[in-house]
């Protein structure tokens, strides 16, 4: 994400012309999407992705859980180290 962000940024400087990125390549200022391409293309073969979304996931039905406990007065379970 934060290469994308950083493209937009060098594009916009290219396009209104602002020093120095104005006299740069169009390679340079358009790296930072390449990257962006690159890195998700790597997320999503290594499974990264997937497993930063079973972590979300987890917390927020372990969160729902305590809620729920808490609410009938049941202390919640002590999470294994």
């Amino acid at each position: 994400m934060y290469f994308l962000g950083i493209g937009i940024i060098l594009l916009a400087m290219k396009y209104l012309y602002i020093a120095p990125v104005a006299n740069w390549s169009w390679f340079i200022v358009l790296a930072p999407f390449a990257m962006a391409a690159a890195w998700w293309a790597w997320a999503d073969w290594s499974g990264y992705t997937k497993r930063k979304a079973s972590e979300r996931e987890n917390a927020r039905k372990q969160a729902r859980i305590d809620k729920n406990r808490e609410s009938l007065g049941i202390l919640p379970r002590k999470k294994k180290k």
